[in-house]
């Protein structure tokens, strides 16, 4: 469904442990951007019924009901350069992207 890199889940880590009472972190998919879909991510302290568990190790990935069938086959890695660093989602059904990779059309 969804894989998560392994620099990745080392830096999901790492940025739970600085947020008291996370369970893991929550991967959406929203209406916006430029080209239709926008991305978004934030930390979840509790899941609903509906939602969609990824485990990677300790690192859990939560996406709800409506974002998991548009996050299908996604990657997501963490990059750092010269340019910044940051999560990077590689997403197979998006037909188009924006220049800076946050928003997409499927």
């Amino acid at each position: 469904m969804l894989t998560i890199t392994s620099t990745a889940e080392g830096k999901i880590r790492e940025l739970m442990q600085e947020e008291p009472d996370t369970i893991g972190l929550r991967v959406f998919v929203k209406g916006g951007g430029c080209h239709g879909y926008q991305y978004g991510m934030s930390f979840e302290s509790k899941m609903s019924e509906d939602d969609t568990l990824i485990e990677k190790g300790d690192v859990k990935v939560i996406m709800d009901s409506q974002s998991a069938p548009l996050l299908t086959g996604t990657e997501i890695d963490y990059v750092e350069s010269i340019q910044g660093s940051g999560f990077a989602i590689k997403n197979p059904q998006a037909k188009t992207t924006c220049g800076c990779g946050s928003s997409f059309s499927a």
